[in-house]
């Protein structure tokens, strides 16, 4: 499964990641793409759950 961080954004205090991994459909097989913001600290862990 390939994963990148795409950008660092920066809002007033608060630094932020936009974060994208790609998740195979279990019933199509086909494959999509999920999004979100967070800090640095919560990326790893996004990206091991499912």
């Amino acid at each position: 499964m390939a994963k990148k961080t795409v950008a660092s954004l920066q809002t007033s205090s608060k630094r932020l990641t936009k974060a994208i991994k790609m998740v195979k459909s279990p019933k199509s097989g086909a494959y999509t793409f999920t999004e979100a913001v967070m800090t640095p600290e919560e990326v790893s862990g996004w990206f091991t759950k499912k």
